[in-house]
């Protein structure tokens, strides 16, 4: 029984040998030309020198001392038939290495078969051709297990074949020999390190370019806070000013009035405070409490910051501004329709920068507001008819973040004098159709 499990594991364990002989551990390898042209050279080069010797020994008689005082005479092969067999062997051998790479097991099979064939008196023919078959065979098949089976049974095949003469190398050659291989060691450590300071350099590009991709995105986001604290500051401080302005000097002529004053220069206040805190989320999203001051009721926030100001908020932004005295009309023309919130966020921007400028710059002025829901863009318009210049010029740095604002969505911004009096501030941005 017990020698019946054994015998039947034993089989299995055979079975499985085969089986995983013939299963490749790895995808086979595909030469590149380059590596095709130097095996093709490998080969031309070892085949012509092996056929050299070959016609150059045919018929020779080898004298070796074996021991000292004991000589053996080996012939060499004579005649056109010992040529031809030499000069075959010789070009099978090394032509087979042509594809070493592709197909090392095959080769190594064929080589060992012609070092198997070649007479011992001339086994350079096929020997050196044989140690490349056993170092390809080794390095390059996906054949793990099959090539680790035919290594050995081909070095013990040619080792106990009856070829007890070795191939001696002359003297003329063992300086070569030597210097071959520290030319070849010298080249490929040169390769390496050129390839190793390559691939530290694209790294260090690569790390370069992360880093400037880095910079350029900070940038691009400190330029949108900028743009947004902008707008949120500019328009609800100079509305809370000329608020201001007009308590102070009502104040003792119309309390009642200076009053209201106050009440929308406070609503202003709330209004700055509130959007400074969304905008100041963009950042961060604190956790409930946290970094909360004594001035965080008066804009009765949450951590979560409000959403964006859209079209829909118009209405109170031109209340805001009529608090100041400025007149203001606001006209909506076309089907309103839902907007993606940044293209809704662009449009109020603008419409608050533009009424903002009014304030500041033309006091006195009337302004009109205009929203045109097209089917391919929206048209948003704001005009003044010109007033009394108020504060000094601006640095015009709203308007080019609002051309920035809209270039995201393929926007253009169109501002200028009108022939009538006054300045126009018109938005043009692309929409999908309804």
């Amino acid at each position: 029984m017990d020698a019946r499990t054994t015998s039947e594991r034993l089989r299995e364990a055979a079975r499985r040998t085969v089986r995983d002989a013939r299963l490749p551990s790895g995808p086979a390898l595909r030469p590149t030309r380059r590596a095709w042209q130097f095996d093709a050279l490998v080969a031309l080069v070892l085949g012509i020198a092996t056929v050299y010797y070959g016609i150059d020994n045919a018929g020779n008689v080898v004298v070796r001392e074996i021991a000292p005082g004991i000589e053996i005479v080996i012939p060499r092969p004579a005649g056109p038939d010992g040529l031809a067999l030499m000069v075959t062997l010789a070009a099978v051998a090394s032509g087979a290495l042509a594809l070493r790479r592709r197909y090392p097991l095959a080769v190594l099979c064929v080589v060992t078969a012609a070092t198997l064939a070649t007479p011992q008196s001339v086994m350079r023919l096929t020997f050196y051709a044989f140690i490349i078959a056993v170092y390809s065979a080794a390095v390059y098949s996906p054949y793990r297990v099959a090539a680790l089976a035919a290594l050995p049974v081909s070095v013990v095949l040619v080792g106990t074949s009856g070829n007890a003469v070795t191939p001696i190398v002359p003297n003329e050659y063992i300086a070569l020999l030597i210097l071959v291989p520290m030319a070849v060691a010298a080249v490929g450590l040169r390769t390496w390190k050129l390839r190793t300071d390559e691939g530290r350099a694209r790294l260090s590009l690569l790390e370069r370019e992360q880093a400037e991709a880095l910079r350029r995105a900070v940038e691009h986001e400190r330029a949108r806070i900028a743009r947004e604290l902008h707008d949120v500051v500019t328009h609800n401080v100079s509305v809370m000013i000329i608020q201001a302005g007009a308590a102070r000097k009502i104040m003792k002529i119309s309390p009642e009035e200076a009053g209201e004053a106050l009440l929308a220069v406070e609503a202003g206040g709330r209004s700055a405070m509130a959007e400074l805190r969304h905008v100041m989320g963009l950042l961060t999203m604190a956790d409930e409490g946290e970094g909360r001051d004594e001035g965080a009721d008066l804009a009765d926030t949450t951590a979560v910051p409000a959403p964006q100001p859209g079209l829909d908020q118009l209405e109170a932004l031109v209340g805001r501004v009529r608090d100041t005295g400025l007149p203001v009309g606001l006209t909506v023309t076309g089907s309103p329709r839902p907007l993606p919130p940044g293209v809704e966020l662009a449009a109020y921007r603008v419409v608050q920068e533009a009424l903002t400028n009014t304030v500041k710059h033309a006091s006195g002025s009337a302004a009109a507001v205009t929203v045109e829901y097209g089917q391919e863009r929206l048209r948003v318009e704001v005009t003044d008819t010109g007033g009394h210049p108020g504060a000094g010029p601006g640095s015009g740095r709203g308007l080019i973040g609002l051309r920035e604002r809209l270039a995201v969505y393929d926007g253009i911004l169109n501002t200028g004098r009108r022939l009538t009096g006054g300045y126009r501030v018109e938005a043009l941005i692309p929409l999908e159709a309804p």
